[in-house]
């Protein structure tokens, strides 16, 4: 048995950007940024951000495209993907995104 699965709360990036698969579906990307603070060795407080791409599909997309704005405070649930491509330079790409499958705004 495997489990991937992640949960996210967080703050958007960026607007959401939405458009439209060669079959008609609908796809929306966003960044979203969780905030980890800790303490150093000297015991200053410290504040480390991740930032996040996030992808929803389909009916999840269309509903959550007009309500996310830059700055929106998210929950998130979805799973951990991997794509792999050579960009025009030859570099070999291996970008992590997460696929939305549940999205809550915490207004």
């Amino acid at each position: 048995m495997s489990v991937n699965k992640v949960i996210l709360v967080g703050r958007l990036g960026k607007d959401p950007e939405t458009r439209y698969t060669g079959s008609g579906q609908q796809v929306c990307n966003f960044s979203m940024a969780t905030d980890e603070t800790y303490k150093d060795r000297s015991g200053e407080r410290q504040k480390r951000t991740e930032w996040h791409k996030i992808v929803m599909w389909g009916r999840l997309a269309e509903i959550a495209q007009p309500y996310l704005k830059r700055g929106s405070l998210v929950y998130g649930e979805g799973r951990l993907q991997t794509r792999q491509w050579d960009d025009q330079a030859g570099n070999k790409r291996i970008p992590n995104r997460i696929s939305a499958d549940a999205l809550k705004s915490l207004v």
